[in-house]
């Protein structure tokens, strides 16, 4: 019997053999891609130096989502620490600032490759130690790697500078002063756009559609004769230099680096914004990290739970929408087009409505929780003598804690919103169950059409 060798290179076969064909984008998806980036050139011109710097985090959050989305939403490889390349790249890019004070070979446009150089050896060798291993060994070692750089770097000042961290100046290059936070949004959106399209255009090579047989099944990969092991370091490299090059433009913005980007939060805030958004789809994490980040940024003002309802909304669309904002997108697009706008919209609104209730219901009742425990709460009623609780100031009125009638606001409010989705969703349900018995009839009708003589 011929025993057929196990080649140690990449691709033991042509790539394209194998490989499924590459998505392309549609007319009115490439339409939509030129419309949305028309509005981010244009968010300058109409946001207030706040929320311009809100954008800016905006955007290395969707470049590091995008960049996380290569390892674990294509090639199935869940990793818990890639926060560690992100700082890598940005303390790369503080060292390249310092050296070249963004002149020479390393203009101030330019230092984002230091970044990204940076993030691709560390890597090609974090990832030969973690890819040996799958599943949840997986997820462990990259922790444990990232873990480990966060507790060395405060001790490693000459490469981190110990606890109190880097500090740096954006120099002018190419006849821009990069002191405006205007002139900062558009390098970052530039260099943004740029690495999203080459992490799209890995896709669509033969390297990256076998991306996608790693997280579907390597052992059938392995049998075909590609090196998994291999090809999967490369995926792992390539998703660490895009996240080096967000740490990098995180660099730009702060002109600081200090070693709490190495954090566990900042790791678990990517998985959180990436399956928010949706890793099933290219663009999935981007609207998740998008969204997440103007989340936080417009909530965190407003109330101390605002990583309660963070955590709130992830659980939600694990239970309910497991692909993401982005799925549900696509979802009502394609049910639009099986079912018709005018059938479906009376479902979509109800749900809406529901949706809104419940929220309503939820946060009442979490602030109260949290003013009613709070410290602050707890002086100001022992000041009061025992004349009672006090009052607790919400949405403008005064509600007494221990009065009924107030917990009978959330009450209502989640009873509403839960009858309201009840009613949307059988509502739904008779709609997938008229749409086929339709069909049916339709299919009928032309057959008999075709059957009966002129």
């Amino acid at each position: 019997m011929t025993q057929v060798p196990h080649s140690p290179r990449l691709p033991r076969a042509t790539p394209a053999t194998h490989a499924a064909p590459a998505p392309r984008l549609s007319p009115a998806q490439k339409i939509l891609l030129l419309l949305g980036t028309a509005a981010l050139v244009a968010l300058p011109l109409v946001l207030s130096p706040s929320l311009v710097n809100a954008s800016i985090q905006m955007l290395i959050a969707v470049l590091f989502a995008a960049a996380f989305n290569l390892l674990s939403g294509q090639g199935g490889m869940l990793s818990f620490g890639h926060a560690a390349y992100f700082g890598i790249g940005s303390f790369a890019t503080v060292h390249a600032m310092n050296a070249f004070g963004g002149n020479g070979l390393l203009p101030t446009p330019l230092l984002p490759l230091a970044g990204g150089a940076m993030g691709l050896l560390a890597g090609l060798a974090a990832g030969w130690f973690a890819t040996k291993r799958t599943g949840v060994y997986f997820a462990m070692i990259t922790l444990a790697l990232a873990e480990l750089l966060h507790s060395l770097a405060p001790h490693l000042k000459g490469w981190f500078g110990g606890e109190a961290g880097l500090s740096t100046m954006r120099m002018p290059a190419w006849g821009l002063s990069f002191g405006d936070s205007n002139q900062v949004y558009y390098l970052t959106l530039a260099w943004v756009l740029l690495s999203l399209a080459l992490l799209y255009l890995f896709t669509l090579t033969p390297v990256g559609r076998l991306t996608l047989g790693l997280r579907e099944n390597a052992n059938r990969l392995r049998f075909l004769g590609y090196d998994t092991h291999r090809l999967g370091v490369l995926v792992f490299a390539v998703s660490a230099m895009f996240a080096g090059v967000a740490g990098a433009l995180q660099a730009i913005n702060m002109e600081a680096a200090n070693y709490v980007v190495f954090e566990s939060s900042a790791s678990a805030a990517v998985v959180l914004n990436s399956y928010i958004g949706g890793v099933k789809l290219f663009l999935g994490p981007a609207l998740g990290a998008a969204v997440m980040t103007f989340f936080g940024y417009a909530v965190s003002d407003l109330t101390r739970s605002w990583l309660l309802y963070q955590g709130i909304v992830f659980v939600l669309v694990m239970l309910f929408m497991p692909t993401g904002l982005a799925g549900l997108i696509q979802s009502f697009v394609t049910h639009g087009k099986t079912y018709g706008l005018r059938a479906l919209l009376p479902v979509t609104l109800a749900y809406l409505v529901g949706t809104l209730l419940l929220a309503c219901g939820t946060v009442f009742t979490v602030e109260m929780l949290q003013r009613f425990f709070s410290q602050d709460y707890r002086s100001m009623a022992s000041l009061n003598g025992g004349a009672g609780w006090p009052a607790i100031p919400l949405f403008g009125r005064e509600w007494d804690p221990v009065s009924p009638l107030t917990w009978l606001v959330p009450a209502a409010l989640l009873l509403a919103g839960i009858a309201t989705a009840r009613l949307a969703n059988g509502r739904w349900l008779r709609l997938k169950e008229a749409a086929p018995a339709a069909g049916t009839e339709a299919a009928g009708a032309a057959t008999t059409a075709r059957r009966t003589p002129a």
